[in-house]
């Protein structure tokens, strides 16, 4: 059994990807070309927004925005405790100063009151001025967003959407990655829509904003690649992963995502109700990055994860550490009692087995076993 199967997926349209890899082998055209241009396009429909600026990786496409609005020493981002590191990261890498804020218990996604009052507390000590906030899509379920724009409109930030892992969820039929003054998302391997190495996009429907991030995502490049007229990087969608990607996206939306929430009602038709299973709101539709379950206790969760792995059923635990823990801001201050939810869901949750790939007897495999062990 697979944790995320990506082989069965490569497996099933292998004819097609690899047709698609040898035609631009074919062609000899590995950086940028027509079908970039053509996967950019059908993303940015796919998701609603006027533009989509692929990159190299989910980690540069947020650190490109942050560049694109001047996020400088000085500045404080928000993002939530419980999520990968990168986006954190990105903040310190561009300068400014991360600010954690913990999650809510039930969605695992930013509390916006404890947001609000995060924002509040900055302005009053007086060292850094807001200027944005990160709000991540976890495991697939998008955040608050009526409720997160209200708090940036009532500072006057700005929200960049983290949709690494959320790409393909909705509000109300509103898509992940459309809302806020930016997104991005992450086309790694095991993402919801995945790639076969690194690559990531941005999603904006600022028409200045976007000619920006095309410039710095290519060495600041003006009229061509030789006129550089500002600092940029390096972060290149390659061709080859662009082709890959053209017909994933179309497995992805065929079928992939229903197959997935099948996934979901049927994990939570099977586990038994002594374990917490993860929740999706009224209007809301995840693209289940994740499949994540809460224990009661670390013990309780080492010991499932344990048992498991003896069973021959993989598990994953995200997250083990908390942001605000992590070495790499050792020299932020922060106040443990402003994190009792992460910390709580570090020592407690549990990822199953979870992909559209996934049959039925599996699920019912990896049910049983959990159900046995919490007895």
């Amino acid at each position: 059994m697979q944790f995320r199967d990506l082989k069965t997926q490569y497996t099933t349209y292998k004819d097609e990807i690899d047709l698609a890899v040898q035609e631009v082998m074919n062609n000899a055209s590995f950086i940028g070309g027509p079908i970039v241009k053509e996967l950019e396009e059908e993303l940015a429909a796919y998701v609603g927004v006027k533009h989509c600026i692929s990159c190299g990786n989910g980690t540069d496409a947020l650190s490109l925005v942050l560049m694109a609005w001047d996020v400088k020493e000085g500045d404080a981002v928000f993002v939530p405790d419980f999520t990968f590191f990168s986006t954190g990261e990105v903040i310190s890498l561009n300068g400014a100063t991360p600010v954690f804020v913990d999650v809510e218990e039930t969605t695992f996604n930013i509390d916006t009151n404890k947001l609000d009052k995060a924002i509040q507390k900055t302005i009053e000590e007086g060292k850094l001025s807001p200027k944005v906030i990160i709000p991540v899509d976890l495991f697939g379920l998008p955040a608050n967003y009526q409720e997160i724009e209200k708090v940036a409109k009532k500072y006057n930030v700005l929200v960049l959407e983290d949709g690494a892992q959320g790409f393909g969820g909705n509000i109300d039929g509103k898509m992940a990655c459309s809302f806020g003054d930016a997104a991005t998302t992450s086309f790694f391997p095991a993402k919801p829509l995945g790639c076969f190495g690194d690559g990531g996009a941005i999603f904006t429907n600022d028409d200045e904003l976007a000619a920006l991030l095309t410039s710095l995502k290519i060495h600041g490049k003006g009229e061509n690649k030789y006129d550089n007229v500002r600092i940029g990087v390096n972060s290149r969608l390659d061709t080859i992963q662009a082709a890959i990607l053209k017909i994933k996206l179309r497995a992805f939306r065929e079928h992939e995502l229903d197959d997935v929430n099948r996934v979901y009602e049927l994990y939570n038709n099977k586990l038994a109700d002594c374990v917490v299973k993860p929740v999706i709101p009224n209007g809301y539709y995840s693209s289940l990055a994740q499949y994540t379950i809460q224990l009661d206790s670390k013990e309780q969760r080492d010991g499932l994860q344990s048992y498991l792995k003896e069973q021959g059923i993989p598990s994953m635990v995200y997250y083990v550490k908390p942001m605000h823990k992590q070495e790499a801001f050792s020299d932020l201050s922060f106040n443990e009692s402003d994190f009792e939810v992460t910390n709580k869901l570090c020592d407690t949750v549990l990822s199953l087995p979870m992909h559209p790939y996934l049959k039925e007897e599996e699920v019912e495999k990896v049910s049983k076993t959990v159900n046995e062990f919490l007895g």
